[in-house]
Parts: C-alpha cells; structure tokens; sequence
C-alpha cells in the first residue's frame, strides 16, 4: 500500500508536467523522419497503447523520480505495475491536453510552481556538490575562525559542595574540600581503568539529567558554558579526561571531543549570501503574526440580579 501512495503521487507530478513538455505534433511537410533503426536499438519503444508510446530512456527517468527506496521495486517486482501507472498517467494527461487544461489558468500556476520548485532543488544539489574544501583552504579557515567552527561533545560528572545551586536535597552534603577530594579520587578511578566514566556519573553526579545519561551533555559551541567549564572542554584533547575543574556548581570531571564541520557552514553561507543579494522586502502588514484573540468580556446576564447584602448583626 505504501508503494502504491508514493507511486501516485510521483505520478501525480508527472501528469502536471506532462501537460509543461507536451507539444502539438509538426505537420507531415516540416517533420523529418527519424532514425528509426539506430534509435530503436539505443532506445526501444517498450510501451505502446494507440498512437502513444514510451521509450526505455523516458520509463527510466521517471523511475529515477521516485524516493531512492523504492526505484529498485519499480525496477524489479513494481516494474509491470508501475508501467501500467505510468501510461495510465500519459493518457489522462494526453486527453487533458486535448481538452485544454495545460491552458487553464490554475493549472499554469501549478506547473510554474512546479517548475521553480524543481529548478531550486537541482540547484541546491549543485551547490552541495560543488562546494568543496581543500585542506589548505579548511586549516586557514578555522584559524582565522576558532572559536565560531568549534563545537564540544562533552559529558560531565559533578559534585556539588555546600551551597552550590546543583546540591542535591536529601543528600549529604560536603565542604568545598570534601567534594575536591571525592571528585579526584573518581578521576582517579576512571583514569586508571577501575570504573567507567558513564557509570560514576549514573551513579555519582549531581547533575542529575545529564547523569541519568551517563553523563551526556550533547554539543555546545563557545559562551554557552561557564568560563571554567569552557575552557576546560574546548582546550581537552578529545577522548581525554580533563583535570577536576571548579565552577560555582561544584567541580567537574569532564571528558571532550572537538566536532569541527566546514561544508555544510559554507553551504549555508552561500545560500545566505544568493539571498542577502536580492534584499528581498517582505509585506509586513501580510506577514505580521496573527494577534491573540480577545478574551470575550464578562456579562452578567439581565435575568440575574445582584446577591441581597446580608445582615449585619449588631453587638
């Protein structure tokens, strides 16, 4: 059934554009004949139904329209089932035609959509492919832009002392020495192989939602952490375990790894710049957010009447 769904609406774009590409056929005084021979070697009439028919190239390309998971069942057990499809979609798009719904000034708006939407998404992968970054050119931008390439993966084991915001209730808690001493024998232990960093943070850390999953604090880029906590991931090498590091939570046995991504930032950055070129203006009246409906007023309803004061009783 879900074949069957993106099958139709593959199609469905198809019958559109067949109605963009068809033309009238040239008269018999301006057509040349074709090549029959080479042509049908090269590219064979695999379809027929009336005067119309369908050559391989052009079954193959709308294969190719179809989500990558599903072009090996279109090419294989789909083939038969597809092709019905297909020439079921040419000849309601032929009798269309006919009819002179390519002409239809809402079915022109389609295909013009359709067109701008298909153009923009081969140019995107234009983009993609030819975006590309030597090494040289990779080393010279990070340099001259550390701090905004540079994201941590970072997972964290606290331990809060006395009067830290993370302290948690119920549970012992330590002078600023004490949670020094315990935080650098846990290192000690991880360092030296006897435990394993995701277990003493289930187990031992005072951050409690990024304990619960071993410690995980996802990616962060610079000025999102604390200072000391900062400098401490960003300047680790990756896979280390950071010295015990204090912070006005408590101190921190972190471990780092340095994620650095330049294509898809340049990417983004040339699509940035094809828009910043146009300035486009926006209809601010069109596009201001919808304002909040009022609350309706409170009525009193004419048939009640105001509650008779109740009497005070005199001393």
């Amino acid at each position: 059934m879900k074949k069957a769904i993106v099958t139709l609406s593959a199609l469905a774009l198809f019958a559109i554009a067949a109605l963009a590409q068809e033309k009238p056929a040239a008269t018999a005084a301006t057509s040349q004949p074709a090549p029959a021979m080479t042509t049908a070697s090269t590219d064979p009439v695999i379809i027929t139904a009336g005067s119309l028919s369908v050559r391989q190239s052009e079954f193959e390309n709308a294969v190719k329209s179809l989500p990558p998971e599903y072009q090996s069942y279109a090419m294989g057990p789909g083939k038969r089932q597809f092709a019905d499809d297909y020439l079921r979609m040419k000849l309601l798009a032929s009798e269309g035609i006919k009819s002179g719904l390519d002409k239809d000034p809402a079915v022109v708006k389609q295909l013009d959509l359709l067109k701008e939407n298909l153009v923009a998404q081969e140019e995107l992968k234009r983009l993609d492919t030819t975006t590309s970054v030597s090494d040289a050119d990779l080393k010279k931008a990070y340099d001259e832009n550390k701090k905004e390439y540079e994201q941590v993966k970072a997972r964290h084991i606290l331990i809060a002392y006395k009067g830290s915001p993370a302290a948690q209730k119920g549970k012992k808690e330590l002078t600023d020495a004490e949670a020094k001493a315990k935080a650098e024998a846990l290192r000690n232990e991880i360092v030296s192989g006897k435990a394993k960093f995701e277990d003493v943070a289930k187990k031992e850390s005072d951050d409690a939602e990024s304990g619960k999953n071993g410690g995980e604090l996802g990616t962060f880029g610079r000025g999102q952490m604390v200072p000391e906590f900062e400098a401490a991931a960003f300047n680790a090498k990756p896979g280390d375990v950071t010295p015990v590091v204090k912070t006005q939570f408590g101190y921190h046995i972190i471990r780092a790894s340095l994620e650095k991504s330049m294509k898809q930032k340049k990417l983004r950055e040339t699509l940035d710049a094809m828009k910043e070129s146009v300035k486009p203006v926006y209809d601010q009246a069109y596009f201001a957010p919808p304002k909040p409906a009022e609350a309706p007023a409170a009525t009193t309803p004419k048939s009640e009447k105001p509650a008779a004061a109740k009497p005070v009783k005199k001393p």
